[in-house]
């Protein structure tokens, strides 16, 4: 039975990950930040009792990070998907008006945050048998992409996890670990409105298939929900 490790998973992408992969069988170690608040998530646990459970994760903490990989210390992580991620840019703080605090916050949780949780649970992923680790980006990460300008917070984060993917796809090689990022495409979520283009069950199940086909030749790129690559 593979065993995914996920963050974020009390809504939107997130829970409908954990919900997929308990379906399909997977172990489902699902985090977020107040399990007590996140009513979806504890239902979807008591569902698929003995293969999802839930853990208390503030990415930000990285104690938090540190406790969970003692916690899981004897497990075998096959996937370990960064999720959880903010998006604190408004039309008050453009250029001009940077909330360089808010910036730094966001930086934690989308940039730094992906990287201890590959730090610290690099033994578990080593020891399993799919050895991957993926990061939800997102195309507004993509400098080739970008024609809009703006958003220089959650932009700049983004960019700068697509990194370090790319540096984690190097440094990682010599354990067989693969590395991606992945862009779930404009999705019907909290962060994505109700006038996005496609469903969180679409852009999971898409995302899920690139996931699945992963090898190590496709270690460190940037793929978007449909399976397209993405320029950087």
């Amino acid at each position: 039975m593979p065993n995914l490790l996920i963050t974020g998973a009390n809504r939107g992408i997130g829970l409908e990950f954990a919900k997929q992969y308990a379906a399909a069988g997977w172990r489902v170690f699902a985090c977020c930040r107040n399990p007590e608040k996140s009513g979806a998530l504890t239902q979807l646990a008591s569902q698929h009792a003995g293969l999802l459970s839930v853990h208390t994760l503030d990415v930000t903490s990285f104690e938090q990070i540190d406790s969970l990989a003692a916690e899981l210390a004897n497990q075998e992580i096959d996937l370990l998907l960064n999720n959880a991620g903010v998006c604190f840019d408004t039309h008050n703080n453009g250029f001009g008006a940077t909330d360089y605090a808010a910036w730094m916050r966001t930086f934690r949780v989308n940039s730094m945050a992906p990287l201890k949780m590959a730090e610290t649970f690099v033994r578990q992923i080593t020891r399993s048998q799919q050895k991957k680790i993926v990061s939800i980006t997102s195309k507004m990460g993509s400098i080739a992409d970008n024609t809009s300008g703006d958003y220089y917070l959650y932009r700049s984060s983004k960019a700068a996890l697509n990194m370090v993917a790319k540096s984690l796809s190097i440094d990682l090689a010599s354990r067989g670990i693969i590395t991606a990022v992945l862009h779930p495409g404009w999705v019907q979520t909290d962060m994505g409105g109700p006038n996005a283009l496609i469903t969180v069950q679409q852009s999971v199940a898409g995302m899920r298939r690139v996931i699945a086909q992963l090898a190590p030749a496709d270690s460190g790129k940037f793929y978007a929900y449909d399976g397209k690559e993405i320029a950087w």
